[in-house]
């Protein structure tokens, strides 16, 4: 029986590991300088937790910044959650860093996308029968283009 390193995963995990890091540091010590995070969620993950009018304009995906106001960043193992301003309309969030699609920080060209591809049957039939999941994980560098104002 042969295994492999799976780096991918540890990719995936090592980048999310990031982002908790980072955030963990501005939720004790603030966003130091010009900082500022552009982070895009899926909105149907199932530990997502939002308004409901915000899932209903946002079905699939939300970005959200994270620069001027915000309140109450609370970072734990699983995700963060934090208190942002809509149309002076303050919302709690929750978004669990296996929801985070992309992370961007335009202040020092930073970002990271998180994109998942499902495997195919054949391949999945090939796989170890111990390894389990429909989805692999990759991260890679994001192109800051969408993001930049025009």
């Amino acid at each position: 029986m042969s295994r492999d390193i799976d780096y991918g995963n540890l990719m995936h995990t090592a980048m999310r590991g990031l982002i908790k890091t980072v955030l963990t540091d501005v939720e004790h010590n603030g966003l130091p300088g010009a900082h500022h995070f552009f982070i895009t969620f899926d909105t149907r993950h199932p530990d997502v937790e939002l308004a409901d009018w915000l899932s209903d304009r946002y079905p699939g995906e939300m970005t959200i910044v994270v620069q001027h106001w915000y309140e109450n960043l609370r970072v734990d193992d699983e995700g963060f959650s934090i208190t942002l301003n809509f149309g002076d309309s303050p919302e709690p969030l929750y978004i669990p860093f296996d929801a985070v699609k992309t992370f961007v920080d335009p202040s020092v060209e930073f970002g990271l996308r998180f994109e998942s591809a499902d495997i195919d049957e054949e391949e999945e039939d090939d796989e170890d029968e111990n390894e389990t999941g429909d989805e692999k994980t990759e991260a890679e560098v994001v192109s800051l283009d969408s993001f930049r104002k025009h």
